[in-house]
C-alpha cells in the first residue's frame, strides 16, 4: 500500500507511518509532497492520504482535539496494549494546548524538532525516529 502526507514531517507524520508499518502494513510505502499537490498525487499514485488538517477530503486526519495517529487507531480498530497511552503522548507532542495530557509529549516534540533542524530528508527522519517510537511503545505497554 502507498500512503501520502505533507512533506517536512514532524510528530504525527512520523508516528503515523510507524503505526502503519508496525500494525497495518509492514511493507507500506510513504510519499511526502507539498500540501498543494496532495490530492492530485494521491489520486495518481493510488495512495491513502493522512494528516492534512487543512484538507477536509482527508479522512485520516485530526478529529477535534485528537491527532491523526488516533484516527488511524480508530479506523483500523487497533487495540494493542499500550497504544492508547502512546496516542496520548503523540497528541501531547503534536497539538499545542494538549501538552498536559502526557508529560512525555514535551520530550517527543523536542526530539521531532531536533530531527527537523538537522535538515535530513523525510525518509531519513522515519528511519532515525522509528526506534524512538519503538521505545515509547514499550514504555507505554509496561508503564503502570
Amino acid at each position: 500500500m502507498k500512503w501520502i502526507t505533507r512533506q517536512n514531517i514532524k510528530v504525527d507524520r512520523v508516528a503515523c507511518p510507524w503505526l502503519i508499518r508496525r500494525f497495518i502494513d509492514p511493507q507500506a510505502q510513504f510519499l511526502f509532497v507539498d500540501e498543494s499537490q496532495l490530492l492530485e498525487t494521491a489520486t495518481r499514485e493510488n495512495a491513502i492520504l493522512f494528516d492534512a488538517p487543512r484538507l477536509p477530503e482527508v479522512k485520516l486526519n485530526h478529529r477535534g482535539v485528537r491527532c491523526s495517529f488516533e484516527a488511524i487507531i480508530e479506523d483500523y480498530h487497533l487495540q494493542a496494549p499500550g497504544l492508547e497511552r502512546l496516542a496520548l503522548i503523540v497528541r501531547s507532542a503534536d497539538i499545542k494546548g494538549q501538552e498536559p495530557i502526557a508529560v512525555e509529549g514535551i520530550g517527543l516534540r523536542a526530539i521531532a524538532q531536533g530531527f527537523a533542524a538537522m535538515g535530513i530528508s523525510d525518509e531519513e527522519r522515519l528511519i532515525r525516529q522509528f526506534p524512538v517510537y519503538d521505545a515509547l511503545y514499550e514504555f507505554a505497554r509496561h508503564a503502570p
